[in-house]
């Protein structure tokens, strides 16, 4: 629980003390005290409060205090003011692989570096090879760390980081003495962005499965290669962090490291109230110390009297609360999804035929597929003119004539003009078995008029579903100015869903608006927006957001039969 926290804030202490060139044996002091207390197999909080701090190995009477200062208070007064001592630059270099303590003072005292912006410029006048033990192959090395370093700032989509956990999962799995395995963290929660990537697993050899890890052919650089746990990067900027865990513990080392840290310190809280402390090792009994162990996640929640809570839901947004209360929804699942009401075909800028989408949408398992072509609007994307609207209704119909096991439902995403009006008329609209209306155009309007085109949008009786409703790409474009309370109230009067577009970028609705609009009394339709047969494959991205929402089969328009469908769509 708070052991990576002490020890990592004790190997800062030893950095910065090194930076500042102190006496050696308190750095190597600093630095065993934090090894031991990384690899200690007890919670540390536990420790303490029996008084047994300083039987912990390397870890003396003063820094003893410093612990108890950082379990009780959250900061330790040393560190603060090490930091303080430190150019804050400095401090951040520390993050460069490759870069240690004694290269950074020297880079600092002979080239005056005092952060990363004057450390690339350094390395790229070469005045770094001249200085004594470096060269060009090392200052090359510098600045491609640098590079690395600014590219793993930033968090990466859901769908860019499965693939990594896929492929080193396979790996991993293929390893003698393995045995439970998982990816945790933002990933286990399916967040629509992922920071580093954690990896738990139990082996019988540890050390050897780690240092397979560290050589996998995907690994570009490894951080750390300790006897049970290795961090490197993939992939230029994607850091990976595996940790060998003991098989006893393996429940409650993967309900911590699954996080979020909101909900554990809340777990932590509900433990606490039942006369138990919760740690990442195991749950111990506070009136005589003694440790429960867990290998199963499950029994970790069943020991506090709580259900199982699903990874997705566990970011402290009242799902103890419902836990606790027998409230937890019964969350969507991919299999509940009967069809995709919203994808592309040739007839605008699709790359497959009508066919081709439908027959990949049969072999799915779907029910049915709405082909929702573009309008005359979105030119650039071949809209299609009302008089190949009517030809492509003509084709569906063909279509259905030729399969067997799937319904195709003509559909059109029209688009909602700046002024509100929808870009096919009334007649034509009726026609369709599925009108999609989206905003392509005119982003940047004011938030009374945008909102006012969505709900000019909902009210027209022909609009079945207003697609990705607040416009946003993920890292790429903000949404745009929306008043959702209005929008999720035209759409509940209405009967109007609104989408979860499950294209990777957008996944929009975001799970904290899709959950509003579920609490509003809006139904959902998690769409693919897919534009070849391939895309159909991302509907398992919008399940996530749905999940993430806390939506059930009830709340999502696709989850519907056939025939409930139609019977909806035509009332």
């Amino acid at each position: 629980m708070k052991n990576r926290e002490v020890a990592d804030i004790l190997y800062q202490m030893a950095e910065l003390l090194e930076l500042k060139a102190e006496n050696r044996f308190k750095i190597i002091a600093f630095s065993k005290a934090a090894r031991a207390i990384e690899m200690l197999p007890e919670d540390i909080t536990t420790v303490c409060r029996e008084k047994r701090l300083q039987s912990i190995p390397g870890v003396g009477k003063a820094i003893a205090m410093k612990v108890e200062e950082y379990l009780k208070t959250g900061r330790i007064t040393a560190h603060q003011e090490l930091l303080a001592e430190t150019p804050p630059g400095l401090a951040e270099l520390l993050q460069i692989s490759g870069l240690g303590p004694k290269t950074i003072f020297l880079l600092h005292d002979k080239l005056n570096v005092t952060n990363l912006e004057e450390l690339e410029t350094a390395a790229r006048e070469h005045r770094i090879r001249r200085l004594p033990r470096m060269g060009p192959t090392r200052e090359a090395n510098i600045l491609k760390s640098i590079q690395r370093y600014k590219k793993r700032s930033t968090r990466i989509l859901y769908s860019a980081a499965e693939p990594v956990v896929n492929e080193i999962l396979s790996f991993l799995r293929g390893l003698d003495g393995i045995e439970h395995i998982t990816a945790a963290g933002s990933f286990r929660r399916a967040k629509e962005t992922v920071g580093d990537i954690d990896i738990l697993a139990t082996a019988t050899r540890p050390g050897e499965i780690v240092a397979a890890f560290s050589r996998m052919p995907a690994v570009q650089e490894v951080l750390v290669n300790g006897p049970t746990k290795a961090s490197v990067i993939v992939n230029d900027t994607i850091q990976v962090d595996l940790r060998i865990v003991e098989h006893r513990s393996f429940g409650t080392v993967l309900q911590y490291f699954t996080g979020s840290k909101e909900h554990n310190v809340k777990l932590r809280q509900i433990s606490l109230s039942r006369g138990y402390s919760l740690s990442e090792y195991s749950l111990t009994r506070l009136s005589d110390g003694s440790d429960l162990f867990f290998d199963r996640e499950e029994d970790v929640y069943g020991a506090l009297g709580l259900p199982f809570i699903p990874p997705e839901l566990r970011e402290d947004l009242g799902e103890i609360e419902a836990a606790m209360q027998g409230r937890l929804p019964r969350l969507l699942e991919q299999k509940d999804v009967r069809g995709d009401l919203h994808v592309h075909s040739n007839w605008s800028d699709g790359k497959a035929t009508i066919m081709e989408m439908a027959r990949a949408a049969r072999d799915l398992g779907y029910e049915y597929i709405a082909v929702c072509d573009h309008s005359p609007t979105v030119g650039i994307a071949g809209g299609l003119s009302p008089e190949r609207l009517e030809e492509k209704i003509g084709a569906v119909a063909s279509a259905n004539e030729e399969l067997d096991g799937i319904t195709v439902l003509s559909g059109a995403e029209v688009d909602i003009k700046a002024d509100g009006r929808l870009d096919y008329t009334d007649d034509l609209l009726a026609r369709c078995d599925v009108v999609v209306a989206s905003v392509h155009m005119g982003l940047q309007q004011s938030e009374r008029a945008i909102t006012g085109r969505l709900i000019s949008a909902i009210e027209n009786e022909n609009v079945d579903i207003i697609g990705h409703p607040t416009g946003r790409i993920i890292g790429q474009r903000e949404a745009y100015d929306l008043d959702m309370t209005s929008v999720f109230e035209a759409a509940a009067r209405t009967g109007t869903a609104l989408e979860i577009n499950s294209y990777p970028g957008r996944l929009d609705l975001n799970d904290v608006n899709a959950r509003a609009a579920k609490e509003a009394g809006v139904r959902m339709c998690i769409n693919t927006d897919a534009h070849d047969v391939e895309q159909l494959l991302t509907m398992k991205y919008g399940v996530n957001v749905a999940r993430r929402s806390w939506l059930e089969r009830k709340d999502v328009l696709n989850s519907l039969p056939h025939k409930e469908l139609l019977s909806l769509l035509k009332c």
